[in-house]
């Protein structure tokens, strides 16, 4: 009898061993990250990175100024492949009187990608709701950065004033340019004019002409090149400066070191090539915080020289205090 139960008890721990085990095997594989938000402080000014997911670039294929092999060197040498790929980050100011977000990833379209279009939903994962942000700056109008304006049921931002450089509105809603544009950009075109309607209609799209302060504490500076408009964004609380770039740069495992190195995406590469070399500069000799669109999320860090090119320097993970 004895016998006999403990056959039974071993065969029971045997099928509990074998279910137990397939039904570890058969969990679905969670395909997600962690909500993508990063919270610190700059000053007296509350800094939210919000993620927007990333987008595979082949820089091999897309950036000028250089040859395939050059790239693909750097590349190994950074531990990469020919497929990179590349964060979309947007940034949520508090200055104590207004919140501010400067670029809202893509948005809801999936125009670029699945891996694209999570702003929205981190910025609501991080503490805040879209109704309360007050106003939203763009670096420049390409849809990674200008689609996260529209949601599934219309404006994302109800009461916020949109802000931009006149000449990239002017180059970007002008029908007769899209007309004549490339085929491949006349979706940029579309696209912005898609996002931006429901708040012109609105009366709230308010343009701005080069460098100006917008808020006490957030500056506009005219950084042209990579589009006609393309701006920069100085954020100043107690003596300390962070500058959010746009599209300064795309492939930061080769563009610190080669600053000369532009993208098949740039307007005009020669001043996108002369901003660059300006705004590292700048950043390195004022130890600026550097908060990037296009860098490995949150994209926050410093640069400093290194010989004829720069070397970027991550921002130490941290808690809010």
């Amino acid at each position: 009898m004895l016998k006999t139960k403990l056959a039974l008890s071993g065969a029971s721990l045997i099928l509990f061993a074998v279910l137990t085990s397939a039904s570890w095997a058969a969990a679905p594989l969670q395909k997600f990250q962690a909500p993508g938000f990063y919270r610190m402080m700059l000053g007296q000014f509350e800094v939210t990175v919000l993620h927007d997911g990333a987008i595979d670039l082949e820089p091999g294929k897309l950036l000028t100024n250089t040859t395939a092999p050059q790239v693909e060197k750097a590349l190994d040498a950074a531990f990469q492949g020919a497929v990179t790929p590349t964060s979309v980050n947007a940034f949520l100011i508090n200055t104590g009187e207004k919140l501010v977000l400067i670029d809202s990833g893509v948005g809801s379209s999936g125009a670029l990608g699945p891996g694209l279009g999570q702003m929205l939903q981190n910025l609501v994962a991080s503490g805040y709701q879209p109704g309360q942000v007050d106003e939203v700056y763009f670096t420049h109008v390409h849809p990674d950065h200008v689609g996260g304006l529209l949601a599934p049921g219309g404006e994302a931002f109800p009461n916020a004033v949109i802000r931009l450089d006149r000449r990239e509105l002017a180059y970007w809603t002008d029908a007769e340019r899209a007309k004549q544009a490339p085929e491949a950009q006349r979706p940029f075109f579309q696209m912005a004019v898609s996002a931006l309607k429901p708040y012109q209609d609105a009366g709230r799209i308010k343009p701005f002409e080069g460098s100006v302060e917008l808020v006490p504490g957030i500056r506009a500076i005219s950084a042209p090149g990579h589009t006609l408009g393309h701006t920069v964004y100085d954020v100043e609380s107690e003596g300390l400066h962070m500058r959010v770039w746009g599209d300064v740069m795309h492939v930061g495992a080769i563009q610190f070191a080669q600053p000369q190195v532009t993208i098949a995406f740039d307007t005009d590469s020669p001043a996108a090539a002369k901003t660059r070399a300006q705004v590292f500069s700048q950043v390195a000799e004022e130890r600026a915080l550097v908060a990037a669109a296009h860098l490995p999320f949150p994209g926050l860090g410093h640069i400093r020289r290194m010989g004829a090119g720069y070397e970027f320097i991550p921002y130490p993970y941290g808690g809010v205090k």
